[in-house]
């Protein structure tokens, strides 16, 4: 897996607001959410919590790739693309239950690092 770029890695712990984590289903149509309940696992997994899903849960169970966009303080926006994982046990399973309060917590839904982007720019 690819990692984040640095400057990537640093404006995540700065961002602001809810994540978009946008997905397709199986004809293509797009779906997008917002999303409060997120975190960096390591620098090659973002994960966010299954709290509410529906759409994105048969997404993701259908075999989409995401891409999670973000916005700092400073209103820089930066998008991460790859393949999700749905994990429903496991250890980034149980690091999730342990940060998402008293929420469902259904599943750990990890982004993958594969693309990164600043705005237009393709950083990986």
């Amino acid at each position: 897996m690819a990692a984040l770029p640095q400057v990537v890695s640093k404006a995540w712990d700065d961002r602001e607001g809810p994540v978009v984590l946008a997905t397709v289903d199986t004809a293509g149509a797009t779906n997008a959410i917002y999303a409060t309940c997120v975190k960096k696992f390591s620098e090659d997994k973002l994960v966010v919590a299954d709290n509410f899903f529906n759409k994105t849960r048969a997404n993701i169970q259908g075999g989409s790739k995401g891409a999670l966009l973000f916005i700092t303080n400073e209103g820089k926006a930066y998008q991460v693309k790859g393949a999700i994982d749905y994990l429903t046990d496991g250890e980034i399973f149980d690091d999730m239950k342990a940060w998402n309060g008293d929420r469902p917590g259904v599943a750990a839904a990890v982004v993958n690092v594969e693309e990164v982007f600043a705005g237009a720019e393709k950083l990986l």
